[in-house]
């Protein structure tokens, strides 16, 4: 068996780029945890998440389930890419269970894997979180989702500065997709010009880099996926 190169945990290890995610670490030769609702047959140890319980118990299970698995053990990195999308304006009729809906998926996730961070991140590890794009600017379409978004934003901004309660010399970034390339999207996009679109290695290839300290961005940068002609540039904020 070979040894193990390093430890990352993957938060919405299911999804289409926590899949990606996951896949790019275990082709290293590293130890994957995934936090999701369902496991992820690929990864050495599945912690997964009640969507019946509040934010509370979600963390205080999580966090159980990770010390049962880590033991005394710390991992390199922590990959929160749990979220989704959901629209509506003031008017719509599901504007509030939506707005629910995106904070409990995009907030509650990463201020999770925030805690998870600030106890079993490595010193000089790093925590990746996922912001939006849109969410640097007025989303009256989607209101929910923006709201949601931005204040991950912010989180990233606090947890990068001074007696945030994160390890020494640890990085946080944000990175901010506009559309990325999954399967879903092309289902229900069929028509879409997919040369804007992210692909999901790209962003996976990044956070492997970062786990080599390569290319790491200033801390507490939110960093746009910025994708033309199937060529992704990041813009740091």
């Amino acid at each position: 068996m070979a040894a193990v190169l390093g430890r990352v945990i993957v938060y919405g290890g299911k999804g289409a780029l926590g899949t990606a995610c996951v896949s790019q670490f275990k082709s290293q030769n590293w130890w994957v945890g995934s936090i999701d609702m369902k496991p992820n047959e690929q990864a050495d140890a599945n912690i997964i998440v009640n969507l019946d319980n509040n934010w509370q118990q979600q963390q205080t299970e999580i966090l159980t389930q990770i010390k049962d698995t880590l033991k005394d053990e710390k991992v390199d990195g922590i990959i929160c890419v749990a979220g989704g999308w959901a629209g509506g304006n003031a008017a719509h009729k599901d504007f509030v269970k939506n707005s629910d809906l995106m904070w409990k998926q995009s907030v509650w996730s990463s201020v999770i894997a925030a805690s998870i961070a600030a106890e079993y991140l490595k010193e000089g590890g790093f925590l990746s979180l996922t912001g939006a794009k849109a969410a640097l600017a007025e989303t009256p379409g989607m209101i929910g989702y923006g709201m949601a978004k931005a204040a991950i934003h912010q989180l990233t901004k606090s947890l990068a500065a001074k007696d945030s309660g994160l390890p020494f010399n640890s990085l946080v970034a944000c990175i901010l997709p506009v559309t990325l390339d999954t399967p879903m999207n092309r289902k229900w996009m069929p028509k879409a010009d997919t040369s804007t679109w992210t692909p999901l290695e790209f962003i996976a290839n990044l956070f492997w880099k970062w786990s080599q300290n390569q290319d790491r961005p200033a801390n507490g940068s939110l960093l746009q996926l910025i994708t033309k002609d199937n060529k992704t540039e990041l813009i740091a904020d």
